[in-house]
């Protein structure tokens, strides 16, 4: 899974890179690049969840702070409750 999310976001990447101006493309390119960006992140979203239940399983001290920072929770915060 890991593999995947690396080619995804060099994929990614390539394709911006060989762009020379992102704020001028057609909506076609738009809905290609929109489509990989959403590739990568569920890629992403699916590796932090396995790395919080692993967090959670083995380092419960670093899923407590894993969770109080969870970058899905506006309200999120360091700060012990």
């Amino acid at each position: 899974m890991f593999t995947d999310l690396l080619r995804a976001v060099f994929h990614l990447t390539e394709e911006l890179e060989r762009r020379e101006d992102v704020s001028r493309l057609p909506d076609t390119d738009y809905a290609h690049i929109a489509g990989d960006i959403k590739r990568a992140y569920i890629i992403i979203v699916r590796e932090w969840l396995d790395y919080v239940k692993y967090l959670k399983e083995k380092y419960p001290y670093l899923f407590s702070l894993a969770m109080r920072t969870n970058p899905f929770d506006q309200t999120a915060t360091p700060f012990v409750k």
